[in-house]
């Protein structure tokens, strides 16, 4: 039997196959548009994927990103995806790096216990009260934000009128946040709890005049209008399989092992190897840093841009244990502290000591980190035999590590140096070495895996290693910014009509949330109805 020969032309050709192309694809396709992804790997879901590192391991991993935030239950309606999130009872652990012995554990379940937690670090109830004080004076941020994160862009004095509150929006939009945060909370840990949400994947000091830590915490304390951050049962591979189900039920056609070489501005995409396929518009999973360089190729003239090249700033390990290790702090139950975010080395100096340590070219020490045990509220990615010996899954995410300490360096050496520091980093709140309890492979490797940056670069084709694929924006349109055209109006834009982002570069990109596929898809149906 012949194959039916593909289309060469479509209403829409997608370059780059990740989560948030998936989410235009399966939109676009339900509309009844032809539409056609270009993916240069073997498979689809960019980031958000579920792996087996190891080789005779039965412990399915999400690789590279791994919590859900931000992705909107209209999205998850639109495309009938079968998705299951889970909740975790515990914010975060925080041991006290001057006393490991204490620290603060934060329950959602249980207010007493979180307020004895932080007397017992702090000295006395105040903190307590004023970090939930501070938790309870910006969510109304969230719930007004994250509606609209859905709709084409509002003007940003639109958005500060209906917040009503210009002392709020002052302190989290015009000024650093460090700045509020010494107003709001009296002690260098609670701050630094509270600062980590500025900093994933974002190089920056608490006092940075940019703000770029003032936009990265917003994504981060906005999702679901509760800035709760839930476990995906079945890891980020299920939800990258929903997606993926709901585009090709659709009608969209998904091409694997299709490396996309020079892209046109009237549509024509270059594929090595294969046939270009032609399409009335163009819609960029892949970052804008990526996307110049294929209009480049493709003969496009671009205008000037002296924006930074993007950069990011993170290392994932990704660990699989025998047994969670023992704590210093023996009030507190491992099962308990790893069950949320643990905060390994994350006061408000240390975090900024870190950053002028790397500004300045060195890896942090101590490397401020983060981790979770996501086999303690999801088991599945776990096979029978590894949950019934007590095997736990192990996330580490190291902070203020910008791609400049690894760039232009054996990329061997310098992850290797990087897990070393994190290792390190870790080992002075436990009570016994990490080392002790890392599960062996068959043949006898530890169950380890470091990914930097330029390993993201590499795998991921990410500039940089930027996970948000470039500096991250407010959720609103500016004062003056032109909104005349359907990609003005949804924030993925580009110098060129017929080419859209719909990746984390777009305007409200970012993280695991779909957003901008979904914002490009209505941009792209306005488009095409005309």
């Amino acid at each position: 039997m012949v194959a039916a020969a593909r289309p060469s032309r479509y209403d829409v050709a997608i370059v780059g196959g990740g989560h948030n192309a998936l989410v235009a694809a399966a939109y676009l396709a339900r509309a009844g548009h032809s539409v056609v992804v270009l993916e240069r790997l073997d498979h689809v879901g960019g980031a958000a994927v579920s792996e087996r590192p190891w080789a005779g391991v039965d412990a399915r991993l999400s690789r590279y990103s791994y919590l859900v935030s931000l992705l909107p239950q209209r999205i998850i309606d639109d495309l009938g995806l079968s998705i299951r999130l889970l909740r975790r009872r515990y914010s975060s652990y925080t041991p006290d790096p001057a006393a490991p012995s204490r620290g603060i554990l934060i329950d959602t379940a249980d207010a007493a216990a979180t307020a004895e937690s932080f007397t017992r670090v702090t000295g006395g109830p105040g903190e307590a009260a004023r970090f939930a004080d501070f938790a309870d004076r910006i969510a109304p941020v969230a719930r007004l934000l994250f509606p609209s994160t859905t709709q084409p862009l509002r003007r940003e004095q639109e958005v500060r009128s209906d917040l009503g509150d210009d002392r709020l929006w002052s302190d989290l939009f015009e000024r650093p946040l460090g700045e509020v945060l010494r107003s709001s909370l009296d002690t260098d840990i609670a701050r630094g709890i509270a600062l980590t949400d500025g900093l994933i994947g974002t190089f920056a000091s608490a006092d940075d005049a940019g703000l770029r830590q003032n936009r990265c915490f917003l994504y981060h304390v906005i999702g679901g209008g509760t800035g709760h951050w839930d476990v995906p049962v079945g890891g980020m591979g299920h939800v990258t399989a929903e997606l993926s189900r709901a585009a090709r039920e659709a009608g969209a056609e998904l091409r694997t092992g299709a490396e996309v070489t020079a892209v046109t501005p009237d549509g024509e995409v270059a594929v090595a190897g294969g046939a270009a396929p032609h399409a009335r518009l163009v819609l960029s999973g892949v970052g804008p840093a990526v996307l110049a360089r294929l209009l480049a190729a493709g003969g496009a003239a671009t205008p000037g841009d002296d924006t930074a090249a993007p950069e990011g700033a993170q290392l994932k390990v990704n660990m699989l244990l025998r047994r969670l290790p023992r704590l210093r702090d023996d009030r507190v139950a491992p099962e308990a502290a790893f069950a949320g975010t643990f905060h390994v080395n994350e006061t408000m100096t240390q975090l900024d000591d870190a950053y002028r340590a790397a500004a300045g070219g060195s890896i942090p020490d101590p490397l401020p980190a983060e981790i979770y045990c996501h086999s303690l509220t999801d088991p599945t990615i776990l096979g029978a035999e590894l949950r019934a010996s007590g095997a736990q899954t192990l996330t580490l995410f190291g902070l203020q590590v910008p791609h400049r300490l690894i760039e232009g360096r054996d990329t061997d050496a310098a992850r290797s140096a990087l897990l070393d520091a994190a290792q390190r980093s870790l080992d002075t709140v436990l009570a016994e070495p990490l080392a002790d309890c890392v599960y062996e492979a068959p043949d006898g490797t530890p169950c380890v895996e470091a990914r930097t940056t330029a390993d993201l670069e590499a795998s991921l084709g990410m500039a940089g290693g930027d996970i948000f694929h470039g500096p991250l924006s407010w959720p609103w349109a500016g004062e003056d910014e032109p909104l005349d055209t359907p990609a003005q109006r949804w924030g993925v834009a580009t110098a060129h009509p017929n080419v859209l982002l719909c990746g984390s570069g777009a305007r409200r990109g970012g993280a695991v949330s779909g957003l901008g596929g979904h914002s490009a898809a209505m941009a792209a149906l306005e488009l095409l109805a005309r």
